[in-house]
């Protein structure tokens, strides 16, 4: 049923409930988990010095995200292939379906009220543009888990601005 699983992490993400998802349902079909990332590098609306330092440390994170999520799934038996393309996170998930993934397995914050106006969420655009069955895991704010644990994510930050905190916290 399932032969190829598109599974979105944010770069600089960390936590991500949505990789054992779709290692359950890899392991299930015998399909392969398609790891991506997409640097949402702005290189087109940013201007000035350090608009290409910037760009090149999203993209570092990305490609450190995708091989650590990959080699994760692998460690657990799970044929894994990653990528990183530069480009709006919902435009380069769009493509990824198009290129023949099945399913989408990403995690879904819980943001409530004037955060999830603001922020906006790439889950729900992805669940209401794509053409394959979206598998959404919820995640906790990280707002509210640093209230409970009193740590800090400085991560949400890049997550956030590139719009990539949902797909895959993952993205």
């Amino acid at each position: 049923m399932y032969d190829d699983i598109l599974l979105p992490v944010a770069p600089g993400g960390e936590a991500n409930d949505a990789i054992p998802h779709a290692a359950s349902l890899a392991e299930r079909y015998d399909a392969t988990v398609h790891v991506l990332s997409a640097a949402d590098t702005a290189v087109d609306t940013l201007a000035g010095p350090r608009t290409g330092v910037f760009s090149d440390r999203l993209a570092e994170a990305a490609e450190e995200r995708v091989e650590t999520v990959t080699a994760e799934l692998e460690a657990n038996g799970v044929e894994a292939v990653g990528s990183v393309v530069r480009g709006d996170p919902l435009e380069v998930i769009e493509n990824a379906i198009d290129d023949g993934a099945d399913i989408v397995v990403m995690p879904s914050h819980t943001r409530r009220g004037i955060r999830r106006l603001l922020l906006g969420s790439v889950t729900e655009k992805v669940v209401r543009v794509a053409s394959v069955p979206v598998v959404t895991v919820p995640m906790a704010d990280p707002e509210e888990a640093e209230k409970e644990t009193g740590a800090t994510d400085t991560d949400e930050d890049v997550s956030d601005a590139t719009g990539g905190g949902d797909a895959s916290d993952a993205q």
